[in-house]
């Protein structure tokens, strides 16, 4: 195994191990764990071994190590904290709570992520604690119509039992299995319907996913009409089923699209990324002198491509390596040396492409350029691509 496996298993590891420990403490000492749920605690063991284990293996992918180490060091650089916790609190606001990327896309695929997580929030926050032996449930003694939570086995707030938060308590993956359901068939409509998605999507990554969240939902909602209304009808049954889909569900989870829920937060630290990027020095084109991107940004790339194995440097060129040209000028010079091929001229300097030059002088480690005139496009592409007012900045027609 190479260092990156054996890291990534040590950390899958430890976090499993974290967790089973927390399992036992926990619920006292096993006190209050349901032997009969030890299936689903040991898929969700696996499930975090494995998701563990994959986030691991990412991180230390070069470009995700950049942003990762990046991040926290622009989170954590001297400043004003209350501006960056504010800007944190934000950012977890609308990209994590409400999603509001997704909703500025389209609305009826921001209520569909949004029924679907919130659903499977809702379902884990019950779920977890219970079959960890976290959270239990006790009649008083002197009250049986009464009923207390003890949380990690300590007595908390007691509710008769048929009150309406009782109701609401003891029904709680009732009301995620709706939302799920219907974010789930919101989605199977999308699918199905427009050519856009259709034209892209594979079943394991668009339709399992789908189908399992269904599949998980259903089922339980079998099991509450089995013992609410048809007196344990096929409840063994109904049981045994519930059982397979969830622990199918976990075993699936480290290795399905669900990992991009675990990949998610880490975009916060893009943004703090990006905004010290625009805030610090500008990257200016050694081809016409414009500012397309942050400084910071094009070193990093730079230095990604080379752990990369990618080798763009320019030697015995001002411009020493091609992501110092902004993107304008990457096409104009790649139409120009077309155009010297189709003449059977072959060569030419990346910085001569056009007939006019603009004699204006820049340092490049104390190499004058001659810039060019950044170049003009008949179609300039407006109203074309942008989502948002970052998009805009970043279009380059």
């Amino acid at each position: 195994m190479n260092r990156e496996v054996i890291k990534a298993t040590a950390w899958g590891l430890l976090v499993t191990m974290i967790l089973g420990l927390l399992i036992v403490i926990g619920s006292r000492n096993l006190a209050h764990f349901d032997a009969a749920l030890v299936a689903y605690t040991f898929a969700v063991l696996f499930a975090t071994f494995g998701l563990t284990y994959r986030y691991a293996m990412w991180l230390q992918r070069p470009p995700t190590a950049v942003y990762w180490r990046q991040g926290w060091r622009t989170f954590f650089r001297m400043g004003d904290w209350r501006n960056q916790a504010r800007h944190w609190g934000y950012w977890v606001f609308n990209d994590i709570v409400i999603n509001r990327f997704i909703w500025s896309r389209e609305w009826l695929r921001g209520l569909t992520h949004s029924l679907i997580m919130w659903g499977c929030v809702l379902a884990i926050a019950i779920t977890f604690p219970l079959v960890f032996g976290w959270l239990h449930f006790q009649a008083i003694p002197d009250q049986l119509e009464w009923y207390r939570a003890y949380i990690f086995g300590f007595p908390t707030f007691a509710f008769p039992v048929e009150s309406i938060a009782g109701f609401l308590l003891f029904h709680g993956l009732v009301w995620s299995s709706f939302l799920v359901i219907a974010g789930v068939m919101l989605a199977m409509r999308r699918r199905m319907r427009e050519e856009g998605a259709a034209a892209v999507q594979l079943f394991a990554e668009d339709f399992l996913p789908l189908i399992l969240l269904f599949a998980v939902s259903v089922t339980g909602l079998m099991l509450t009409a089995s013992y609410t209304w048809l007196k344990g009808y096929a409840y063994d049954f109904l049981a045994i089923l519930h059982a397979i889909t969830v622990i199918a569900t976990f075993l699936w989870l480290p290795f399905g699209k669900f990992f991009h829920i675990f990949q998610r937060p880490a975009q916060i630290g893009v943004r703090f990324y990006k905004e010290v990027g625009e805030q610090e020095e500008a990257a200016l084109c050694r081809r016409c002198g414009h500012p397309f991107t942050s400084r910071l940004h094009v070193e990093d790339l730079i230095h990604t491509e080379k752990a990369l194995g990618y080798r763009y440097e320019m030697p015995n060129n001002p411009v020493e390596h091609y992501q110092w040209i902004c993107p304008p000028c990457r096409r104009a010079m790649f139409a120009a040396a077309q155009g010297r091929l189709w003449d059977g001229i072959r060569g030419g300097s990346p910085l001569g492409d056009f007939d006019t030059p603009v004699p204006v002088i820049g340092a490049t480690d104390g190499a004058p350029i001659t810039r060019q005139p950044m170049p003009v496009y008949a179609n300039p592409g407006i109203g074309e691509g942008p989502l948002g007012s970052e998009d805009a900045r970043n279009f380059h027609p």
